[in-house]
């Protein structure tokens, strides 16, 4: 099999209708997460984006169904409960490393967890014990030449029955606000979106601090197929706000995922850049004197061959085994 060093993912995905990105309301409206970019030709624009902690909740949620699925992937008392806290919500485990080193601490949540090995997490109990997550998502950033926010008008009526029920309510002042009119406005924003995230995939049950893994290679390569399952769940079936009314239509996907199959990171290029596909290759083609056949590309056109790609990932390669000399 080959071994995947590293994994990145440079890609556009169009998105219609959406409310993934709202950032709370004040009053009778919900507002949208708006960020200010730099264009390609040096000025300024203001989009409509959905961060990169979104993505990151996405993927989490369907990793913590996988590794629940059966599969021989440990989780700490936290992570099975899908608590936020992750480790730092498990009071054996907070136990058991009182005296230890930090690198053993490390050691222990490694081999305890396989969602705070992946997802990262921060010991603050006691110490400050970190451990860097496994995968990084930037922003999903709407193209400002292709990209709309508009506003919609909702209204609640309170119904015949309901009327009927709030006069034989003792309580009627308490139910009176649920059961008059409620005009607000709701947000909906359809664009093309710029997708960049990166997957450390050596590091898999690596302690950063001892420079030694702390799990064995099966767990290694059980890990490695649930993250990348994981993130290809997350594109397939995007969570976020008010998908109950405004699921997104993903109309489109396209993009790159560079491979690197040695110690050289798996080149992105900001597909907010209009010609993204030809600079990833001509990096590829330049590093190639550097580092003959250690990274490669895979092109995709739709969701479907997004598909494919991370599928055949899956099937045919497995974690870099980072190895140091001892002296």
């Amino acid at each position: 099999m080959k071994q995947a060093y590293a994994i990145s993912l440079s890609g556009r995905v169009t998105l219609n209708l959406h409310s993934l990105n709202n950032e709370g309301g004040e009053g009778n409206q919900i507002s949208t997460r708006m960020v200010n970019i730099i264009r390609e030709n040096g000025e300024l624009a203001n989009v409509n984006a959905v961060s990169g902690d979104m993505l990151k909740h996405i993927q989490a949620e369907h990793l913590f169904h996988l590794a629940t699925d059966g599969r021989d992937l440990p989780l700490c008392a936290g992570c099975r409960l899908f608590n936020a806290n992750r480790i730092s919500a498990d009071n054996g485990y907070l136990g058991s490393i009182k005296g230890m080193t930090d690198a053993q601490a490390i050691d222990l949540m490694l081999e305890r967890c396989a969602m705070d090995d992946i997802e990262g997490n921060l010991v603050t109990a006691d110490r400050s014990l970190p451990r860097k997550s496994i995968l990084e998502f930037g922003w999903v950033v709407a193209l400002p030449e292709a990209s709309s926010t508009d506003s919609y008008f909702h209204v609640k009526y309170a119904s015949e029955r309901s009327e009927e029920a709030r006069k034989a309510d003792a309580a009627e002042e308490q139910r009176k606000a649920n059961l008059q009119q409620n005009i607000f406005h709701r947000p909906a924003s359809s664009g093309i979106y710029a997708v960049v995230a990166n997957l450390e995939t050596a590091r898999i049950g690596y302690n950063d601090i001892s420079q030694q893994y702390a799990i064995s290679d099966d767990q290694r390569a059980l890990r490695y197929r649930a993250l990348l399952e994981s993130v290809l769940y997350t594109f397939i079936e995007p969570a976020g706000a008010m998908r109950s009314t405004q699921n997104p239509h993903i109309l489109g996907f396209e993009g790159i995922v560079t491979v690197s199959k040695g110690a050289v990171p798996a080149p992105t290029v900001s597909p907010l850049k209009h010609d993204y596909h030809k600079q990833l290759a001509a990096i590829i083609q330049a590093l190639e004197p550097l580092q003959p056949g250690r990274v490669e590309m895979h092109a995709f056109a739709d969701l479907a061959e997004f598909t494919s790609v991370m599928t055949h990932l899956i099937q045919e390669s497995e974690p870099f085994k980072v190895q140091h000399r001892r002296e």
